[in-house]
């Protein structure tokens, strides 16, 4: 059967407490120095009992480091907590800050928008109307800086695109006389071309039987032959028959 829970409260008898604190004390003591060799660490411990004798136990050859080194630590972490703390105070201050800010931008919009103005005094009034002076003219001001770049702008395009269009009118001035150079030089190469003479092809050569057949022979050639011309040169042959 297990051993049952033990209730955590002081032991009235003295004895059974003072064999308690012997038997847990060692064990304490033990387990602090096999962490300590386990797992590399630096374990310091200190008992005191209840009549004030003194137990301690330290991983260093001297409790002293350990110690220096725990202060140096608890004062970082007080300081860290100290910053934190004066940091929230400086949060809460801009925070203050910012809120009043904010209220005061906020009431000067209603009274630039014209609301909110009867608890405003007389001089306060002549002080507003003279901040919104002051805008208007800036705004003008820049206004009229914008219009006359923009004026600016449209002539320097203007002026570019005319310089285009000369550009382009004389070139097309170009073209247009290269081309009637061309149509001139072509129609002198294509005058009326002369038509060639054509030469009449000769007569085959006919047998001589009697003198009346060739007299009728020799008449038909003449008689073809002027056929021939009169189909080519038919005003010479009119000029010549006049």
């Amino acid at each position: 059967m297990g051993r049952g829970k033990v209730q955590l409260k002081r032991i009235e008898n003295k004895i059974n407490r003072q064999v308690t604190f012997s038997k847990r004390r060692a064990g304490l003591l033990k387990k602090a120095h096999e962490i300590s060799v386990l797992c590399d660490a630096e374990v310091a411990l200190i008992v005191f009992s209840h009549k004030g004798k003194l137990f301690e136990y330290s991983s260093d050859s001297s409790m002293e480091n350990i110690l220096e080194r725990y202060e140096r630590y608890s004062y970082a972490e007080r300081r860290l907590v100290a910053n934190d703390l004066e940091s929230e105070g400086d949060w809460t201050l801009e925070y203050t800050k910012l809120k009043a800010k904010m209220e005061l931008l906020q009431r000067n919009h209603r009274h630039y928008m014209g609301e909110d103005l009867d608890a405003m005094s007389s001089k306060d009034l002549q002080n507003l109307e003279h901040q919104l002076d002051t805008a208007l003219k800036q705004i003008r001001t820049r206004k009229n800086q914008l219009m006359y770049e923009s004026i600016s702008e449209l002539q320097r395009k203007e002026k570019a695109i005319q310089q285009q269009n000369s550009m382009l009118a004389k070139k097309i001035k170009e073209k247009e006389k290269l081309m009637a150079q061309q149509a001139q030089w072509e129609q002198q190469n294509q005058g009326p071309s002369s038509t060639p003479y054509l030469i009449p092809e000769p007569l085959p050569p006919c047998i001589n039987v009697s003198g009346n057949y060739e007299e009728e022979t020799q008449e038909a050639r003449r008689n073809e032959l002027e056929l021939t011309l009169d189909s080519l040169f038919p005003c010479h042959l009119g000029c010549f028959t006049a």
